[in-house]
């Protein structure tokens, strides 16, 4: 059950390796409950950021809290209470499934551990018991790193990138896994380059680049952001479009047109600003008819599209360079 407790508070981390400042001064909650998604290019500091808040590392500044702890300085007090799933698990290959998490089992808390049978079937590797664990492929590798991180039924559970070569269905069937986690009211921080995956697991999500928060908030409030596109083409070049109306494409909303051409016809786009209004798209393409209307020209292949969370993380690592 989701409350207004913070499970997880950064503020101002800064952290790095000698010279390089690998994360800036980044700060964030993520409220009990909640599934909190850090995303970012390759190098953005996403799992240096993971480190810290899992108490691999000391922060070169800011502070951190994990369950109102440090989990630093206080690791020994934190560990029972966490699952962390790492980006490569470090398996013994010549362990089978099952040695593998009676071996973990010895090392996670005693109040609470999932009986093997449940921490298998939970990630769909029970008829891989008896395989060793370098047979398995590398999705039911991160099967396997997932069911030794919720072995301890954790409070907080950290997935850095935890679908990572899955084919679609694995990865549809974790997600089920890690949704049925957090309705049991595990808070969970997660890594990923999948941007679909974050957008139908979390509930606020983070967008890094180059050691910064760009962007943050609601999966809502951050794709608002990314406006509404409205696309169409034109069986008429640019020049004679220009020679047609004097003065070419208009304006919608504020937004300029993006042409693309291809001999005769005009690929045309706009991305119109973000508005809270949910009829800003179909209020922009009034001035748009009237003025095909009026130019006698018609807009073959219309189509609204709303914007997406692959538009806004390309917008925040374009406008970094």
């Amino acid at each position: 059950m989701r409350t207004t407790q913070a499970a997880i508070e950064v503020d101002g981390l800064r952290q790095g390796y000698g010279d390089f400042e690998a994360v800036r001064g980044i700060s964030f909650t993520v409220r009990e409950g909640e599934l909190f998604a850090l995303l970012g290019t390759n190098g953005a500091g996403k799992t240096t950021t993971m480190e810290v808040l899992e108490g691999f590392t000391k922060a070169r500044g800011g502070q951190v809290r994990v369950l109102g702890l440090d989990p630093h300085r206080q690791r020994r007090e934190l560990r029972p209470r966490v699952g962390i799933m790492l980006q490569e698990g470090g398996f013994l290959g010549d362990l089978t499934v099952a040695e593998t998490i009676a071996m973990w089992r010895g090392m996670a808390a005693d109040v609470g551990r999932r009986p093997m049978t449940d921490a298998l079937a939970l990630v769909g590797l029970e008829h891989r018991a008896g395989t060793r664990v370098r047979q398995l492929s590398g999705g039911q590798k991160r099967r396997l790193d997932l069911a030794l991180a919720v072995l301890a039924r954790p409070e907080v559970l950290f997935l850095d990138e935890p679908t990572t070569g899955m084919d679609p269905e694995a990865r549809r069937d974790t997600w089920k896994v890690i949704q049925d986690l957090k309705a049991e009211g595990v808070t969970v921080l997660l890594t990923t380059h999948y941007l679909e995956e974050a957008e139908r697991l979390a509930d606020h999500l983070a967008i890094m680049h180059e050691g910064v928060v760009h962007t943050h908030g609601s999966v809502e409030t951050v794709v608002a952001a990314a406006g509404d596109q409205v696309a169409f083409r034109l069986p008429i070049s640019p020049e004679a479009l220009r020679a047609r109306t004097g003065d070419g494409l208009p304006f919608l909303a504020g937004a300029a047109p993006a042409a693309v051409v291809a001999g005769e016809v005009t690929r045309v786009t706009y991305t119109l600003p973000a508005t809270s209004s949910p009829d800003g798209a179909h209020a922009a393409l009034r001035p748009l008819m009237a003025w095909a209307e009026k130019c006698e020209l018609p807009l073959e292949r219309l189509e609204i599209r709303r914007g997406t969370l692959e538009d806004v993380f390309l917008r925040v690592v374009g406008d970094a360079r």
